[in-house]
């Protein structure tokens, strides 16, 4: 999996690319939760390159989705592939944290 991260006013955009699995969560958890999480955060994670997830994807999610929350932030998905917005409708994940078909779109709401 490969992780690149940008600021686009003041949004901080995470893009994955490549499957998320067991062997990644660390890695991926660091990428969305780097440190002392600030007032605010605002993040779109753009999983247009995800090909697979799976639950240690999901807990990473709602783990963030959680702590940007309580931090007066908020979490958004963009641009899911068919098999990675199949996993997120099955848990109930699209519920409670906002999913986008695309990166623009998500950026914009």
């Amino acid at each position: 999996m490969s992780i690149d991260q940008i600021f686009l006013d003041g949004i901080r955009v995470v893009s994955l690319r490549g499957e998320i699995d067991h062997t990644v969560k660390a890695q991926l958890t660091e990428a969305l939760l780097p440190g002392e999480p600030a007032t605010g955060m605002r993040i779109v994670l753009d999983l247009s390159g995800v090909t697979f997830m799976d639950s240690s994807g999901i807990n990473a999610l709602v783990t963030t989705h959680q702590t940007a929350t309580r931090t007066q932030g908020w979490l958004r998905l963009a641009g899911a592939r068919e098999a990675v917005q199949r996993v997120l409708h099955v848990v109930g994940l699209d519920d409670f944290i906002a999913c986008y078909p695309t990166l623009e779109q998500a950026l914009t709401a």
